[in-house]
């Protein structure tokens, strides 16, 4: 990783120093499946108040309807079952600051995106964006490095990550046997995707 590590003190210093001057500015949080993105994001968010809106790439899930229809819903989660493109408009937009912006949020009870879920008003000057493949060069997202202001690769032990996976299918439904072996098969299988993008993060934050 070309970025260097910080803990989680310092990786909020730098956050509250990206939003000092009030211009508009947008974080990336990446990292494998599990990492803590979202627990991050939200950390990051309710330190900075009124300051930070968290928009999560996952609101660009293909619906479960079309996953099935592409034969693509026995590995949700991988690269191509998203709208890059999509994500990528909505990141422009959120770059202009110059209306309120909706973003689309994953509802895992629904197993699909909502559209216009979360709010993000033109005086708001961080958006905290995070998702998997934030640093991946293919399947469409090579433009989202680009557009981030800065980015996070959230790295903590792996055996931890996986455990927090597993627990956190297991509270969305799957079994315990189904949570694992997804969590050890696709989902191990995009979190090594995930692994070989962290060299583009300016910042390695371990939880």
């Amino acid at each position: 990783m070309s970025g260097t590590s910080a803990s989680l003190d310092e990786a909020l210093g730098r956050a509250r120093a990206l939003v000092a001057d009030g211009s508009r500015r947008l974080l990336g949080i990446a990292g494998a499946p599990g990492a803590g993105k979202s627990t991050l994001a939200a950390h990051v968010a309710d330190e900075l108040g009124g300051r930070a809106v968290v928009v999560p790439m996952d609101g660009f899930h293909l619906a479960q309807s079309e996953l099935e229809r592409i034969g693509r819903a026995d590995r949700k989660g991988a690269p191509d079952t998203f709208d890059a493109a999509g994500f990528v408009a909505l990141l422009r937009r959120l770059r202009v600051a110059d209306a309120t912006v909706y973003a689309p949020e994953y509802r895992r009870d629904l197993r699909n995106p909502v559209a216009g879920a979360i709010a993000v008003p033109p005086d708001v000057p961080l958006v905290v964006v995070e998702g998997n493949y934030l640093l991946l060069s293919s399947h469409g997202f090579g433009p989202v490095a680009d557009l981030l202001d800065e980015a996070w690769f959230v790295a903590p032990d792996d055996d931890l990550r996986l455990d927090r996976l597993v627990a956190r299918h297991v509270a969305f439904g799957k079994t315990a046997q189904a949570a694992h072996d997804w969590s050890h098969g696709p989902d191990e299988a995009n979190a090594r995707l995930v692994a070989a993008t962290a060299a583009r993060a300016d910042l390695r934050v371990v939880p």
